[in-house]
């Protein structure tokens, strides 16, 4: 297993859909309370060493407008969003500094800005980690790798809709984009 470097000036936090909408759901291995505790955390060291923080959130418009509308199999349910529903947990932020995004689907660069503001701050590698592991995680980190960022799997700060899905995506797919680490491996590794 390769030795975790991280270089806090070239290095990004990025956090997905840890909003009131989606934590409230249940999740698996790890559960919605312990990923934000974790989430917190990170994000806590990483501005205290003056790194960049993202912390992105999953939004659509009240008529569903901007909703990807493609034939699929397995239909979502239908919801009626709370009021809060895409307002990022007030335990994580936003602080002063975060850089918020809000995407339309999955994943965080298609449609954003996100790639915009990592290249411009001269991100070279992304710590990630969020809700749900093979959703949003996993398409947001599979756009990073294609853009040639290396990638830093939280494994303990992200979880799924249950534990299968995690595990398949932390154990086949992500060491295939990345390294898979632990919180307490990151923060480590932040020095």
């Amino acid at each position: 297993m390769p030795e975790l470097s991280i270089d806090p000036k070239t290095a990004a936090l990025v956090l997905i859909d840890l909003q009131n909408g989606i934590t409230r759901m249940s999740t698996a291995p790890h559960s919605s309370a312990d990923v934000i505790s974790r989430a917190v955390r990170l994000a806590d060291a990483f501005r205290s060493r003056g790194s960049t923080v993202v912390l992105v959130r999953v939004a659509f418009a009240a008529d569903g407008s901007d909703r990807v509308k493609t034939p699929i199999d397995a239909q979502q349910p239908p919801m009626t969003p709370t009021a809060d529903w895409s307002d990022i947990v007030v335990d994580l932020g936003p602080k002063p500094g975060d850089v918020i995004v809000t995407k339309h689907q999955w994943g965080a660069f298609y449609g954003t800005e996100l790639d915009l503001h990592l290249r411009r701050r001269g991100v070279k590698t992304i710590v990630i980690g969020g809700i749900s592991t093979n959703f949003g995680v996993e398409s947001t980190a599979r756009d990073a790798y294609e853009r040639a960022f290396a990638l830093v799997f939280v494994e303990d700060a992200m979880a799924g809709r249950n534990g299968d899905e995690h595990v398949f995506a932390t154990k086949n797919i992500f060491p295939r984009l990345g390294l898979v680490r632990s919180t307490e491996d990151v923060l480590g590794a932040l020095g």
